[in-house]
């Protein structure tokens, strides 16, 4: 296994790239933030990272801290990786990353579920939704996302949630297209790439309180 390459700087920002610079590194706990993943979850979320290479960033990660790996009791019986409280810091920084970045991102026509998830947690204004109170259930790829609006804060996170305003079925880059490229929810149900159940004006709220940062100029 290659050993692991140090900046030898004692700058915090190169002591932090030594922790998570690694390719996928960041990605890794990308993937954790919303919650513990089993490895086959995890190749799955990156499907372009070789086993070996993730096998090694996961080695890598625990050895600093930041994930722990832990075994489910029965009958799941099957281990699981999970951000330590340390490693959750790290949302914040994916968050100023992502906002960051999103000014040149350029258009793609995929996104993954948790990629997308954390979008809406990095984009979101509270000032467009100091007025807002709903609730939506977001199942995107068969994955349910409960989500709360409300005077301004915006709380979403794995699992299901009952009397909500909306219930939202689609693929995660149908929802995107639907937040941040305008496409119309009427149109996306009479193609059969969204479904909706309930009030409209509840997924209405949602788009209205995420915000892009302005594009660099070309």
């Amino acid at each position: 296994m290659a050993a692991r390459r140090d900046y030898f700087d004692g700058c915090g920002a190169a002591h932090a790239l030594d922790l998570v610079g690694e390719r996928w590194a960041l990605l890794v706990v990308r993937e954790l933030v919303l919650g513990p993943k089993r490895f086959t979850d995890l190749r799955a979320g990156l499907p372009h990272a070789s086993p070996n290479v993730l096998s090694q960033r996961l080695r890598e990660l625990e050895d600093a801290g930041v994930l722990r790996r832990r075994r489910l009791p029965p009958p799941a019986a099957s281990a699981v990786y999970e951000l330590t409280e340390w490693g959750q810091e790290l949302e914040p920084v994916l968050q100023a990353l992502g906002r960051w970045a999103a000014r040149s991102l350029p258009e793609s026509d995929s996104i993954k579920v948790d990629s997308f998830v954390l979008s809406l947690r990095t984009m979101f204004d509270p000032a467009r939704a100091a007025d807002a109170d709903v609730t939506l259930q977001l199942v995107l790829d068969d994955q349910p996302f409960r989500t709360r609006l409300a005077h301004g804060v915006l709380d979403i996170e794995r699992g299901e949630v009952s009397g909500a305003d909306v219930t939202v079925r689609c693929s995660p880059t149908v929802l995107a297209g639907v937040v941040y490229q305008d496409l119309s929810v009427e149109t996306m149900q009479a193609d059969g790439a969204l479904e909706l159940a309930g009030d409209p004006a509840a997924l209405q709220a949602l788009v209205d309180a995420v915000h892009l940062p302005e594009r660099l100029p070309a």
